[in-house]
């Protein structure tokens, strides 16, 4: 029998007019496609449909005559024939309206959805016009806040199901729900326990009325009062496309937008509202400088921009390169990372260069790894190794595209991290490495699955079937493995990774997606703002006397220089002259609490470029200048798979902050004059870094502005990386009394941006120390009791709690919990931390 390729298309006719559409979608999304709209409340693309609303009904013949049928419910059949401007679909519609508007109270003008609410739109087009009701309208106690963000108004809600669905679908935390019967149904939240989900916002975003809406925007404009432009989202790597809404030269709200190779129109919360803290009184407005630090003479004043840049550029000149350095910039746009890759590099001529601030990757591994889209992560059918942190806690909207993928379309999860995940419950396999062991683990992983049986897995003393399953799960991936890597915790090296990746390259279909939690921090490393590095994944040792960059920059740095931790030893032993912070955070970002001290104090003199005055410019700072925000320039953003989006301007900067590759530019052109010449605008250096980076050469042209949303996908690295990584493998079992630290970062913390978010500033944990329960009997530890966490290096206090998702013998803490930094825990250089648990 001669076998029947499947359409491609289905032949649907639509109001008379023929349509192809495609096998198996909705009706209501086939007519949307062909410019017919068909009303709708409870209908989304991203969620299963329901048929709640019912008012997408419209006529449709399958065969056996007209009928009325939902058409979110309907797919499409070859030959069906639908009347969408029948009487009875108008009838239909009509009356839905009529009794939503029953109860339905008439607050539009003090409604934040008045002026783009589906419902009243909709009744406009397609309701009755007059009521027959007269009767009073239901009313509820309002608002409920059911969150910190989110404040609910019962009797607006239609009980669409649309909160509810995505809460249950596709955040996967189901805490709001239908309660009541009849008459009584509503939308809440259980007693006592709050809309505490890290996506919240989505739900006002699609609330198709004014049920639920945002405390940051509540009564703070009318749509028509808002300008919009299409942007990114700064605050991970994810680099997910929202719309930037502003009124009066004030960021009002941030809109998930959808992006279907990205974030599919999700946002998490701290994308969503992390707007707030670039609407801060305490934004710096100008630059400001102290005479001294330390002594008598500790408080900033006031200064001009020549002052502050003289001053800048006075110590750049008399200084010797290999004592200057800079840290930072993963915040910044990429042509701003280029400018500044440019100063340093090719201007002052140092190569003391790192954005990752040391808790990241190896960044010639991450630039030579076999790279994977977030869409080849998410293939239906496909196999991801999770070897990094929680994507919950850290990469919110691809832990929404892995979630989904995970749930509906078959792909398989294996996981090798130290501590439980939020995607542990749908894992496949779960592997629970010891601190400072992954490496080796990995290692027997991949020997396993070439050969199984191999690395004794099966037969080892104890046996461990759970290794070889998930062995076998990796030799069915058939034509590959997506491996999201990353650092799941900070309390050990990343030298433990950097071996893991590498015994995973030999994987011949293995593709790496970069699962670094820095915002731009891609960018900045193709921008070469990293020791060894130029920009476009070129080797500072390979650079040619007459390559394009030769011939642009005017010198280049005479040898490799030192990444974060050197630069902080450098600097603490008083060899550093000039140390530049830019959006850089040093007390709190790098894993050595002590060292950042000594090395801040160290320097002769620091500089910081940045939005707020942070803890490591407080306490070392003599010169701070204002940097313009990500919604106050334009330029370009770098997302963890080698996407390129536009970062657009929306407002102007507070007072005379400038933009950082303004600022880059000015202390160019001081110490050299002619070197920035005709780079005056983000266009401008655009077209240089395209010039001196073939990498960068497609995103020169009018291509960002042909797909604007979708963006621009850099080329990707072909071959895995060939670099060694020299690993020592730590597997030291704790005394007694003692555990294993494992340091690991949360979606709320006490970052100096949320510090400055009024609605979420109050959201992140107190500082907690988790062990697991089979740990606490021996040492008599009781769960909620008040302790001190001690390790050779430092303590912090915290809360003891008891989770099953840390492995016997280890104690896990929050990275930035208030008041209990877990870096004043750790040395550098250190391969596993043991700390020790004190009641007090």
């Amino acid at each position: 029998m001669t076998a029947v390729e499947p359409r491609a298309t289905v032949e649907i006719t639509v109001d008379g007019v023929s349509v192809d559409a495609r096998p198996g979608e909705m009706l209501i999304a086939a007519c949307e496609r062909a410019g017919t709209y068909i009303p709708r409340f409870c209908y989304h693309p991203r969620m299963s449909p329901v048929g709640m609303c019912r008012m997408c009904l419209v006529e449709v013949d399958t065969g056996r005559g007209f009928a009325l049928q939902p058409s979110c419910m309907v797919p499409v059949t070859e030959g069906m024939k639908v009347s969408t401007e029948s009487e009875a679909s108008k009838k239909a519609q009509d009356g839905v309206l009529e009794f939503l508007l029953i109860n339905h109270p008439l607050d539009c003008p003090v409604c934040d959805k008045g002026g783009e609410c589906p419902l009243q739109d909709q009744t406009m087009a397609y309701g009755p016009g007059e009521t027959r009701f007269v009767e009073e309208k239901r009313h509820f106690p309002k608002p409920i806040a059911i969150s910190e963000t989110v404040f609910l108004d019962r009797e607006r809600c239609i009980l669409c199901d649309r909160c509810t669905r995505f809460a249950d679908e596709v955040a996967g935390d189901a805490l709001i729900h239908f309660m009541g019967r009849g008459n009584h149904t509503e939308v809440n939240t259980f007693t006592d326990e709050p809309f505490a989900s890290y996506f919240s916002g989505n739900t006002v975003q699609i609330c198709p009325v004014g049920a639920l809406t945002a405390a940051p925007y509540r009564f703070k404009a009318r749509p028509w009062d808002l300008t919009e432009t299409l942007s990114t989202a700064w605050v991970d790597s994810v680099g997910s496309r929202v719309a930037v809404q502003a009124s009066r030269n004030r960021v009002l709200r941030v809109l998930g937008a959808d992006a279907d190779a990205v974030n599919w129109g999700w946002l998490s919360d701290k994308e969503r509202f992390g707007f707030e803290a670039l609407n801060s009184d305490e934004r710096l407005a100008a630059p400001i400088i102290r005479d001294a630090v330390g002594g008598d003479s500790r408080e900033f004043r006031q200064a001009g921009w020549g002052e502050a840049l003289e001053a800048v550029t006075a110590a750049l000149a008399g200084a010797s390169p290999e004592r200057v350095a800079v840290l930072g910039g993963a915040r910044l746009t990429n042509e701003a990372q280029y400018m500044w890759a440019k100063l340093a590099k090719g201007v002052v001529g140092t190569d003391n260069v790192d954005a990752q601030l040391g808790d990241g990757l190896d960044p010639q591994l991450v630039l030579g790894l076999t790279r994977a889209t977030i869409d080849d992560a998410c293939r239906p059918g496909g196999t991801v190794l999770l070897i990094g942190p929680d994507p919950k806690e850290e990469l919110g909207t691809l832990y929404l595209r892995l979630r989904h993928a995970i749930v509906n379309d078959g792909v398989t999860l294996i996981e090798v991290t130290p501590h439980a995940t939020g995607l542990s419950h749908l894992a496949a396999h779960s592997l629970r490495p010891r601190p400072g062991t992954t490496a080796g683990l990995v290692a027997e992983l991949v020997a396993e699955a070439a050969a199984p049986g191999a690395s004794g897995a099966e037969g080892s003393d104890p046996p461990r079937p759970e290794l070889a399953a998930a062995a076998q799960s990796l030799a069915e991936a058939g034509d590959g493995v997506v491996v999201v890597l990353g650092r799941a915790s900070l309390a050990e090296p990343a030298s433990v990774i950097n071996a893991a990746a590498l015994e995973l390259s030999r994987l011949p279909s293995a593709r790496f997606l970069p699962a670094l939690r820095r915002g731009n921090v891609m960018g900045a490393l193709e921008a070469g703002l990293a020791p060894g590095l130029v920009p476009g994944r070129v080797l500072l040792d390979d650079v040619g006397d007459d390559s394009p960059l030769a011939q642009t920059w005017p010198r280049l740095p005479a040898s490799a220089g030192l990444d974060a931790a050197g630069v902080l030893r450098a600097a603490a032993r008083g060899d550093v002259d000039v140390l530049v912070l830019v959006g850089a955070d040093p007390l709190n970002d790098f894993a050595d609490r002590d060292l950042a001290y000594r090395g801040l104090r160290g320097a002769s003199l620091v500089v910081a470029v940045d939005l707020f005055v942070n803890d490591s410019a407080s306490l070392a700072a003599r010169v701070v200048l204002a940097a313009a925000g990500p919604t106050e320039c334009d330029g370009t953003f770098t997302n963890l798979e080698g996407r390129v989006s536009v970062m657009s301007r929306k407002v102007t900067p507070p007072g005379t902050a400038r933009a950082d590759w303004m600022i880059a530019a000015d202390l160019s052109e001081r110490l050299e004059p002619g070197s920035t010449s005709g780079l005056e605008t983000s266009e401008a250096i655009r077209a240089e870094l395209a010039l001196v980076s073939e990498v960068h050469s497609s995103i020169a042209s009018d291509a960002l502005e042909a797909d604007p949303m979708e963006g621009v996908l850099l080329p990707l690295p072909g071959t895995a990386a060939d670099a060694e990584m020299v690993h020592a493998a730590a597997d030291e079992d704790p005394g007694e009394g003692e555990f294993l630290l494992i340091a690991a970062r949360t979606m709320y913390d006490d970052g100096v941006m949320l510090r400055h978010c009024p609605s979420s500033r109050g959201l992140a944990p107190a500082a907690t120390a988790r062990i697991n329960p089979a740990d606490a009997g021996g040492a008599g530890l009781e769960a909620g009791a008040a302790v001190r966490v001690v390790s050779d290096f430092g303590h912090i206090e915290a809360t003891l709690t008891f989770d099953d998702g840390v492995p016997a013998g280890s104690l896990r803490v929050d990275w930035l919990a208030p008041g209990a930094p877990a870096n004043a825990l750790i040395a550098e250089g250190t391969e596993v931390t043991l700390v020790r648990v004190e009641t007090r």
